[in-house]
């Protein structure tokens, strides 16, 4: 193999020439080119449609057929779906009316959460058992950064990832796509490249030239008015973006203007943080019927603040902020916030906050989604403490702790509070 580029192949880890189309070992056509990862050391990690391999791996007689993950009521939404789904055209996101249109022969199943969330520890685990640079964006995707591992790991980061990847189908059962750079944003792009099973490399080199002829709504964080505003502007292509200097791009975009021109000349300087803050905790319901009874929106926001107000605790954090969310019948959104609360972790106050918001909207509206976020994050502390204005808190402390104690060890519907707390006076 002297002078030879080599290739790494992703099923049984062997090296051969470049030279070799597949695989002599194995007869496998999936490789890595290690010489063109060479120095790279950041990666993204995207599992392939993973609460749908999740289910047919679980449920083998699921394997060949068109799955579909999401609610399936009238307003149910598509989770995730397969790639055979995907065929059809079914997409994340999509009313599942439309997704049952699109692909009829397709099996539906409700999201399992906890199942997904016991999977994904387990991938995570693999993922940190490699380098303590771990960052997770969510469920089943995480950024990793590997410089400087190669001696706890045996290998360059690029090998030590097709070892990763292939370990996590062999003993986990699903599989996930990896992208390898030298930024994050290009690793992710990269991630995108050959799914599924997919593990692809962009290089310093090469990378403004590929990013070129690339829409401008592949950079980090435009989304579809943000596409259309520079489109507007002249910038249709990231090339366009690379065409000016980095100030000209300031003056015309304004704060955003610099950022976006150093991602489209594939410069990103963020670091992979194994600490990602958390900004807010949130929890909705999307109602079969369209809502606009207000006693039941304000007891559907009340059970939202309880599940908030639980997430906070198990997070360590406190609320300085509520935002209330409202989904109209025609999919408009309606978002109110207040800012500026004392932290807490307590979900009459929450409610407190949130129902003020709901209050102010107007009558006679009907809603097909609401919920609730808690924002403005902080370590909980001294959540909750006395003040002038509250008195001793400690009897609310306590009275939410034993509610809390009570609904862990007998589920969330051991406790519920009365209408005296929930309702608004009949008119």
């Amino acid at each position: 193999m002297s002078g030879a580029r080599p290739l790494l192949c992703r099923d049984c880890l062997a090296r051969r020439p470049r030279a070799v189309g597949r695989c002599p070992d194995c007869g496998s056509p999936r490789a890595v080119d290690l010489e063109a990862a060479a120095g790279l050391a950041v990666a993204h990690v995207d599992c392939d449609a993973f609460y749908a391999s999740v289910e047919k791996r679980d449920d083998p007689s699921l394997r060949d057929r068109p799955l579909i993950v999401g609610g399936r009521g009238p307003r149910g939404v598509v989770s995730t779906c397969c790639y055979l789904a995907r065929t059809d055209g079914v997409r994340s996101a999509m009313p599942m009316a439309r997704a049952r249109a699109l692909c009829p022969e397709a099996v539906v199943i409700p999201p399992d959460m906890a199942k997904y969330a016991r999977v994904a520890r387990e991938i995570r685990a693999l993922m940190q058992a490699l380098t303590p640079l771990v960052e997770p964006l969510s469920i089943d995707e995480a950024f990793l950064d590997l410089a400087g591992c190669e001696g706890a790991n045996g290998a360059g980061a690029a090998e030590t990832l097709a070892r990763f990847a292939a370990r996590v189908e062999r003993e986990i059962g699903v599989t996930v796509s990896v992208g390898l750079s030298d930024c994050k944003f290009l690793a992710k792009m990269a991630s995108d490249l050959d799914k599924p099973r997919g593990f692809a490399v962009i290089g310093r080199e090469g990378a403004k030239a590929w990013l070129a002829p690339q829409g401008v709504g592949r950079l980090w964080g435009v989304g579809k008015a943000g596409q259309q505003r520079l489109e507007r502007l002249g910038f249709r292509l990231i090339g366009d973006l690379q065409r000016v200097d980095e100030w000209d791009a300031a003056a015309r975009l304004g704060d955003e203007g610099r950022r976006l021109w150093r991602l489209a000349n594939g410069i990103d300087d963020r670091r992979v943080s194994a600490t990602r803050e958390t900004k807010s905790i949130s929890s909705e319901t999307t109602f079969d019927v369209d809502v606009g009874d207000r006693e039941e929106l304000t007891r559907v926001l009340l059970r939202h603040c309880d599940r908030v107000a639980a997430r906070l605790g198990k997070a360590g954090l406190s609320a300085g902020g509520v935002t209330l969310k409202l989904r109209l019948g025609d999919f408009s959104l309606r978002t109110r916030s207040r800012t500026g609360l004392r932290p807490t972790q307590l979900a009459p106050r929450l409610f407190a906050a949130a129902r003020t918001l709901l209050d102010a909207q107007p009558e006679g509206v009907a809603y097909r989604l609401i919920g609730v976020a808690a924002t403005d994050l902080v370590p909980a502390g001294t959540a909750d403490d006395a003040d002038l204005i509250d008195g001793d808190g400690r009897r609310e402390k306590s009275r939410e702790a034993a509610i809390a104690a009570l609904r862990e060890k007998f589920g969330a519907a051991a406790v519920e509070r009365g209408l005296a707390f929930t309702g608004r006076p009949r008119r």
